[in-house]
């Protein structure tokens, strides 16, 4: 048996509850087959990778809280999206999403690493489509998603966002 205080191990009514969950739906929603990290340290590494408050959602932040905005921080736009969205402005309905360059394969400056690629090819990829999933989930219960990269100027991504709050207002 295991035990809930060991580290590493799920508790035992977790795991009941994810068979339980996955005996009534993995017919209807088979998961896709996923990657296999390249070794336990890349692994650990990867799960270091900071998921909130990066520097370009910062300065972002602070540039549309200087224009007089305020909005919720990593939050689930709709509760039924498996999506959390870096800043969420409800009454507007806007879901704004700051991309790092790597982690969605950026036109400009995404790279792809030589070591390894099928994995990353893989995992890239199941980035971007659940990006274009998102989206259209989101658009199809009138949110408007803006997508910004993690190289573009705070003050211009400010200006896309802060037009999009606009129009949807409007």
């Amino acid at each position: 048996m295991l035990d809930r205080r060991t580290p590493g191990h799920e508790p035992l009514w977790l795991l009941e509850i994810w068979r339980g969950y996955a005996r009534g739906v993995a017919e209807s929603y088979p998961s896709p087959p996923r990657a296999t990290p390249p070794s336990p340290a890349k692994s650990a590494e990867m799960s270091r990778v900071g998921q909130r408050d990066t520097a370009p959602e910062v300065a972002l932040r602070s540039e549309l809280h200087r224009r007089g905005y305020r909005f919720r921080v990593d939050r689930a736009p709709v509760a039924d999206v498996r999506s959390r969205a870096d800043l969420v402005f409800g009454p507007a309905r806007v879901a704004v999403y700051v991309d790092g360059c790597f982690w969605h394969r950026c036109p400009e400056h995404g790279t792809m690493p030589k070591a390894n690629a099928d994995f990353w090819n893989e995992k890239l990829t199941r980035n971007q489509e659940r990006d274009a999933e998102v989206d259209l989930l989101l658009e199809q219960r009138g949110w408007k998603v803006v997508r910004v990269w993690e190289h573009e100027q705070p003050a211009s991504a400010a200006d896309r966002v802060e037009a999009a709050v606009r129009a949807q207002l409007a």
